[in-house]
């Protein structure tokens, strides 16, 4: 796999992420291969099914470099979902309009919890190929992002068969049976770990972990059933790859509250939705990690100029960057479906150009 050592042409993703100087802020977009996109709908809809498609490493190529023939963006992210580990599991992963993902089978009994297992590997080769063609495209064009959910928002959906407004389920299994949620959240951890060293080795140069529902849980909670294991997961990683570093970032949406705790796990860059203060993360953990985020995803509903100035005002409260920060601007969660694809491409167009100005005053 020699297209793996052609020399990156925009390696300011990976610089930031270390906590580098870099000429300007790098911007990806959580979810930025997407429904917004209208080729990316023409591919949904060739495929058949989302399943299809992200199963089909051609059509998750197609979709991952859709939106960096469109934006300058500075990374890409593999298309794929974060439930892909307990699909592996034999849940049977699905997706229904309007509804989201689904499991045919939920984890009910502790005879089901029990016999949980350490996915073969092999039952995921369909991304590790998806993986290793991105690369071999990108040609050294960006950066590209492995990911997966976290071992916590894994077990919630796995426990409830899909989403849930007020996680009873999954809540229950933590308050009343603490040891079978434990349980799956060992292996789990052991999964994502497995799954994202693969990535790694099929190409992928920085890998993330999703921890999309780590939020709902009390604090307390929060310690002991998401950011132990996710400390796990990154002490598992694969830290370099063919003598080249892989960074790692952490993302637990609601997770303002224990930001110094998320920084100490050893990952290289902290993600933060919305609700955080990105001047006061900074000044809080910018010292320890790297720092992405954090717009609202629903400012790009707003006029261009309205857009730019959400921009600014972001920049500006993370400021300056010196010696030992980095900051890579990024949406507080992922992108609409409805969001205009202009829209992304003033936000885009504004980060590069506000940044690069900022470090030249």
């Amino acid at each position: 796999m020699s297209f793996l050592n052609a020399p990156l042409q925009n390696d300011t993703f990976l610089r930031a992420l270390m906590r580098q100087p870099t000429e300007y802020t790098p911007v990806w977009l959580m979810r930025q291969a997407g429904r917004y996109l209208p080729e990316y709908r023409d591919v949904r809809k060739k495929a058949g099914s989302f399943m299809a498609l992200a199963k089909n490493p051609d059509f998750a190529t197609e979709v991952t470099i859709q939106p960096l023939d469109r934006f300058k963006l500075d990374a890409a992210i593999l298309f794929s979902d974060i439930l892909t580990i307990p699909d592996a599991m034999g849940l049977g992963l699905h997706f229904e309009e309007g509804e989201g993902p689904k499991f045919e089978r939920s984890l009910q009994t502790e005879d089901e919890i029990l016999k949980l297992q350490v996915p073969d590997m092999a039952e995921l080769t369909y991304v590790f190929e998806a993986v290793t063609q991105i690369r071999r495209t990108l040609n050294g064009r960006v950066p590209l992002i492995g990911f997966s959910g976290s071992p916590w928002t894994l077990a919630c959906y796995m426990v409830k068969g899909g989403s849930s407004k007020d996680y009873r389920t999954v809540k229950t299994m933590v308050y009343k049976r603490p040891d079978l949620m434990h349980h799956i959240l060992r292996i789990n951890a052991q999964a994502v770990a497995h799954y994202l060293n693969a990535q790694i080795e099929a190409g992928a140069q920085a890998v993330m972990v999703f921890d999309s529902w780590g939020g709902v849980l009390a604090d307390g909670a929060y310690q002991s059933f998401s950011l132990d294991y996710m400390r796990t997961v990154i002490s598992l990683l694969k830290k370099e790859h063919n003598g080249i570093t892989i960074p790692s970032i952490v993302f637990t949406k609601g997770g303002g509250l224990w930001l110094d705790q998320i920084a100490d796990i050893g990952a290289n860059a902290v993600g933060l939705d919305w609700t955080s203060n990105l001047g006061g993360a900074r000044e809080k953990i910018g010292h320890k990690v790297a720092l992405q985020g954090n717009l609202d995803p629903m400012a790009l509903f707003a006029d261009h100029e309205q857009i730019r100035q959400q921009v600014h005002a972001l920049l500006d409260s993370f400021g300056k960057p010196s010696v030992n920060s980095g900051h890579v601007f990024n949406l507080g969660h992922g992108i609409s479906q409805f969001t205009d694809p202009d829209a992304v491409a003033v936000l885009v167009d504004a980060v590069h150009e506000y940044s690069t100005l900022i470090r030249n005053k």
